[in-house]
C-alpha cells in the first residue's frame, strides 16, 4: 500500500473527522427510511394474523421515540417480542430500541437487539438493516474481523452498495486504502448516481483516489 502525502492526508483525515460526526446520522436515516417501507409491508402481511393488539403495542414503541428516553423505548419493544415475538412487529421494534440504544451509547444493548433481529426477522430487508448496523458499530469498537465477517453474508442485490461502501469503511480503519478504494468504487457502481448516499461513497473515493 502507497504512503499518503502529506495533503491526501489531510483529505483523509477531514473525512474521516466528517464521517465519524455525521456518518451515524445518515445511517440512521436510511434505517428509518427502510423501515418506514417495511412496516406498510408488515402491516399489510400481518394485520389479520396477528390482531390489533399487535399494531397497537408496535405503536407504542414509535409513540416512544418521541421521548428519546432508550429505557421507554426498550421497554416498548420488549414487550412486543414477549406477546408476538413471531410477528412481523418485533423486529422492527427491536430496530427502533437498537437505534435508541446507539444514540444513548448503549452499544451492548444494541448489539444484541440487532442480532436478534438477525437471528429472529423473517424478512430479508430487516435482516440486512440490522447487520449493516451491527457492522457499524463492530467497526466503531475496531473489532475489524468481526464487522467484515457480517459484511461477507449472503444479501439480495439491493443490498450490495451498503455492504460494499461499509466494508470500505472498515479496510481505510485498518489501514488498507487500496483495498478500501475499491470497495468504495464497486458500492459507488451499485448507487443511483442521483442519491444523496453516493455523492457520500464519492466524498470517500475522492480522499482515496492519490493512494495508487
Amino acid at each position: 500500500m502507497a504512503t499518503l502525502d502529506m495533503h491526501e492526508q489531510e483529505q483523509v483525515d477531514a473525512l474521516k473527522a466528517w464521517w465519524k460526526e455525521n456518518g451515524k446520522w445518515a445511517m440512521a436515516a436510511l434505517l428509518l427510511a427502510l423501515l418506514s417501507f417495511a412496516a406498510v409491508r408488515g402491516w399489510q402481511i400481518w394485520r389479520a394474523q396477528q390482531g390489533q393488539q399487535a399494531a397497537t403495542l408496535f405503536a407504542g414503541v414509535v409513540q416512544q421515540m418521541a421521548s428519546n428516553d432508550p429505557k421507554r423505548i426498550g421497554d416498548a419493544a420488549s414487550a412486543v417480542v414477549d406477546k408476538f415475538g413471531s410477528s412481523a412487529y418485533a423486529p422492527r421494534a427491536q430496530l427502533l430500541a437498537a437505534q435508541a440504544d446507539i444514540q444513548a451509547k448503549d452499544a451492548a444493548q444494541a448489539k444484541s437487539r440487532l442480532q436478534w433481529v438477525i437471528d429472529h426477522a423473517s424478512e430479508a430487508g430487516l435482516q440486512n438493516a440490522a447487520r449493516l448496523k451491527l457492522a457499524s458499530l463492530l467497526l466503531d469498537e475496531k473489532d475489524y474481523a468481526g464487522a467484515l465477517g457480517l459484511l461477507d453474508a449472503k444479501h439480495p442485490a439491493a443490498f450490495d452498495g451498503l455492504y460494499a461502501d461499509i466494508k470500505g469503511d472498515v479496510l481505510f480503519a485498518e489501514g488498507k486504502a487500496d483495498e478500501a478504494r475499491l470497495a468504495y468504487q464497486a458500492a459507488l457502481g451499485k448507487t443511483d448516481d442521483k442519491d444523496v448516499y453516493h455523492s457520500l461513497i464519492q466524498m470517500k473515493l475522492d480522499a482515496l483516489e492519490g493512494a495508487k
